[in-house]
């Protein structure tokens, strides 16, 4: 047996350009089912992991899942918007503690995520350089976008405009790091969280400027009066928050009306859980309360399903892949008539004919099993990543 696998080795030797091209369609027909059950597995795990950890999520009535993808993994997708009054109201219930979240505006490509202290309590997040959020103008960074960017505590990160030009006049905000979350391997890793009221700010809902009262530049006053200063759209507007302006910030109006995308609910027990959830059917409720962990099963469903599709595809790609190695095995035999009849007129039997050629396919085979064992042991390595960029960004 050693003789024929010597032979087969130095016969595959001389026909380099044919044996790469079989032990590439030999490897990638076995790499591709196994990898794809590995990603899909991975972004199994990942995103039931994150939407089981979350109880409760509501929002407005329409698309569940873009709620869903935009509350817990920051997609682009924005749902429509609800207000404050919707926290209140589950704080008013006592049933459950409301974490506001309001996820729409972006930061040099990186979702900016307003929310509460208690976020990060709820996914136990932990802040491994500078502080957390305390006061208005404050960020804090996912670990992957203080990586990317190269940012760290004291440095500033500029909000990025909605539109390129911009008729309401809301400017960039300029932020203040001031901490960087530890590592999570969550979507977490890649928001930069600031208070609910800094997204405000950068919605142009709040502002900060001069004190009206002492302005002397008549340029700048559209109308005095006793009781009020109406100023005049050239009334300068801090585009940074400081000590020295921060007490100039303030907002218009009740804050309870203003904006956000969801409330992430988590209920003190499951009976609260159960009784909350059966205060948003009534079909008059503008609101809907959803369980992520029911969403992202549904779309996983739908994966697998597209699974399924992919597997037959596969499936019939192999088939035509064998039967192509057969082809080629049949027509180099045909090809090589001139070698066997040598091997014949040397004295060697039909059976040492059989034995060349399954050394040189076992070589074949085992070269393709090597490689493809190598692939899949990179894509496991890489999964968690590739799964993260690929599907939940």
């Amino acid at each position: 047996m050693i003789d024929s696998l010597y032979i087969a080795w130095q016969y595959i030797r001389s026909n380099k350009i044919r044996t790469a091209t079989l032990i590439a369609c030999i490897t990638l027909i076995s790499f591709l089912p196994v990898s794809l059950q590995l990603l899909l597995g991975e972004s199994e795990q990942q995103l039931m992991s994150r939407a089981v950890s979350t109880p409760l999520v509501i929002g407005a009535k329409g698309s569940s899942l873009d709620l869903v993808m935009n509350s817990l993994y920051f997609s682009d997708e924005i749902p429509e918007l609800i207000s404050m009054e919707a926290s209140d109201r589950v704080m008013e219930s006592d049933l459950a503690l409301p974490i506001p979240v309001y996820a729409r505006f972006h930061a040099r490509g990186n979702s900016i995520v307003g929310t509460t202290l208690d976020y990060f309590d709820f996914r136990g997040l932990k802040v491994t350089e500078g502080r957390n959020l305390a006061m208005l103008g404050d960020c804090v960074l996912g670990a992957k976008v203080a990586e990317n960017l190269g940012l760290k505590p004291g440095d500033s990160l500029l909000s990025s405009p909605e539109t390129l030009f911009d008729l309401a006049g809301v400017y960039p905000l300029k932020m203040k790091v001031v901490g960087v979350l530890q590592k999570s391997h969550t979507s977490d890793d890649l928001a930069v969280f600031v208070d609910i009221k800094t997204t405000w700010v950068i919605q142009g809902l709040g502002h900060g400027h001069q004190d009206v009262t002492n302005l002397t530049d008549p340029t700048l006053i559209l109308k005095r009066s006793q009781s009020n200063v109406a100023a005049t759209a050239k009334l300068y507007h801090h585009t940074e928050i400081t000590k020295k302006n921060i007490d100039s910030f303030h907002f218009h109006g009740n804050t309870s009306i203003y904006p956000i995308t969801a409330v992430i609910v988590a209920p003190y027990d499951d009976k609260s859980g159960t009784i909350l959830r059966g205060r948003y059917l009534s079909k008059d409720e503008t609101l809907q309360i959803i369980k992520p962990e029911e969403v992202i099963d549904g779309l996983l469903q739908n994966i697998f399903r597209i699974k399924n599709v992919l597997d037959a595809v596969i499936a019939v790609v192999a088939l035509a892949t064998i039967l192509a190695v057969i082809l080629v095995f049949a027509l180099s035999l045909r090809l090589r008539q001139r070698e066997i009849q040598t091997i014949f007129k040397l004295g060697c039997s039909r059976l040492t004919i059989a034995r060349l050629v399954g050394a040189e396919i076992f070589i074949i085979v085992l070269s393709s099993g090597l490689l493809c064992g190598v692939m899949i042991l990179v894509v496991n390595q890489i999964s968690h990543d590739l799964v993260r960029m690929l599907f939940i960004r």
